[in-house]
């Protein structure tokens, strides 16, 4: 399996080189050359499998340089029930006829993004090991993904995380999870701005190619290919959960602020699981349900960018649509360019409303989208704790309330949970007038000493960090 750039580049590169890599030389993302194709008895075949070997199954297809028994080996470590608080690692609820929540917030930190997380962890141990070498992760968090990477890369051997996050914009209980680590291969980088800034900076120095290389950098971020690899998995778990055989499509409904989650159902769509729709779930920061609506493209300044009550999704450059847009173009990376480099780059935005191929996006992809509001996020925090006794975080709350503006009779929607609600204990509170239950093991954390520094919205400020701290 070889993987080439959205935008071009002429190399092929195998699985194990982009994993340590990030983004490609031209600044494009990776993507596989072609889609594996998963037949009828191949499901029927995956059915039955605990959540590690389906893992392995598919993982397999996309990665052939990491021989299959250690490829297997590494994924019986990272799923577990011990890690993961269940045999199922996802399984299923039935909220009402025809709805259901797939819980994807059962692991270290709470958060979707350990399922991902956990396996990149593994991996890079795992590789850095068999090079001899070392790795410099710098990331960018609007919340989740700072704490499931540090969790994942604490204690790693060859490896150092440096997470930037927007100052002041996370929740307390996600500020904490990351800031009270003292492991000395953990850095927390508080931005002054937005979470944009803090991808501007992990981009702009993933570009700098001499600094890459000096010294080592890599990404956590959903732009590495291996940790959008390992979401599709829980796709084609909650599907087989959701239904009895394969001839019975379903759907998916998504909160998304960065297209990465909802790219893995994209990715597990193109493979030939029978997903009939993707309802892509905003916040106020409606940049990809503005696409999804009119076709325009259009990101929106740090100024202009809403701090709500789902902070996770407080972003308006959503760096993963870059690969739906590859192939909503037909692979075409030169019109590719035009659009992310030229038009994005110059005047913030691209207009697509009268190209045949956003048509695509609905009839072709099956992509659907929705919006919601503070007020939304409370009320479907209300209704799902009284009339099924489920209390939900914030996030999944814009996801239920766009799922049920989707639904069709007879095509069960899987909503995608994203969090546990101790994360986000105020808007909770604000809506129920309780607190929600804290795991014992996160009692007090907020109290806990922190470790972090405050940088500016500066690439060549977090550069100098970086190269401090790795001499």
């Amino acid at each position: 399996m070889n993987y080439l750039s959205t935008r071009g580049h002429p190399d092929r590169k195998r699985f194990c080189d982009i994993l340590l890599e990030g983004l490609a030389p031209d600044g494009g993302l990776y993507l596989p050359e072609t889609y594996p194709e998963v037949d009828a008895a191949t499901l029927a075949k995956w059915r039955a499998l605990p959540y590690n070997e389906l893992a392995f199954e598919i993982l397999s297809l996309y990665i052939d340089d990491i021989p299959a028994a250690d490829l297997k080996a590494i994924c019986a470590k990272t799923y577990t029930a011990e890690v993961f608080g269940s045999d199922e690692i996802v399984p299923l609820r039935e909220l009402e006829d025809g709805v259901y929540l797939e819980a994807l917030s059962n692991g270290p930190t709470l958060a979707f993004k350990d399922m991902a997380m956990q396996l990149l962890g593994n991996l890079f141990e795992y590789e850095l090991a068999r090079r001899g070498a070392e790795l410099n992760i710098l990331g960018a968090t609007s919340g989740d993904t700072g704490s499931a990477a540090e969790y994942a890369m604490r204690g790693k051997k060859g490896v150092r995380v440096f997470m930037t996050s927007p100052d002041g914009r996370m929740s307390p209980f996600q500020q904490a999870q990351m800031f009270s680590l003292q492991d000395a291969n953990i850095h927390n980088i508080a931005i002054t701005g937005v979470f944009d800034d803090c991808q501007d900076i992990v981009k702009a120095v993933s570009n700098d190619l001499g600094f890459k290389r000096k010294y080592r950098i890599g990404t956590v971020n959903s732009i590495n290919w291996a940790r959008l690899l390992a979401q599709v998995v829980y796709y084609f778990a909650g599907y087989f959960q959701a239904t009895a055989s394969n001839d019975k499509p379903v759907s998916f409904t998504v909160p998304s602020g960065n297209f990465g989650n909802v790219c893995a159902g994209h990715v597990a769509r193109m493979m030939g699981l029978p997903i009939q729709t993707l309802v892509v779930a905003t916040n106020e920061n409606d940049v990809l349900d503005e696409f999804f609506r009119t076709g325009v493209y259009r990101v929106r300044a740090a100024v202009d960018t809403h701090e709500t009550s789902s902070p996770s999704m407080d972003i308006s450059k959503a760096s993963n649509f870059e690969r739906f847009v590859f192939d909503l173009v037909g692979r075409d990376a030169a019109r590719l360019r035009q659009l992310f480099v030229d038009d994005l780059g110059l005047r913030g935005s691209f207009d697509l409303s009268a190209d045949p191929a956003f048509k695509q996006a609905a009839e072709r992809f099956g992509f659907r989208s929705g919006r919601s509001t503070h007020a939304d996020r409370l009320a479907m925090i209300r209704d799902t704790e009284k009339r099924f006794a489920t209390l939900i975080d914030p996030h999944t709350a814009d996801g239920l309330k766009a799922a049920r503006e989707q639904l069709v009779p007879g095509v069960p929607m899987v909503v995608l949970e994203t969090a546990l609600p101790i994360k986000f204990a105020s808007t909770v509170v604000e809506a129920l007038g309780e607190e929600p239950t804290r795991p014992k093991k996160f009692e007090g954390i907020e109290a806990l000493p922190k470790r972090v520094v405050q940088l500016p919205a500066d690439a060549e400020a977090v550069k100098a960090y970086i190269a401090e701290h790795c001499d």
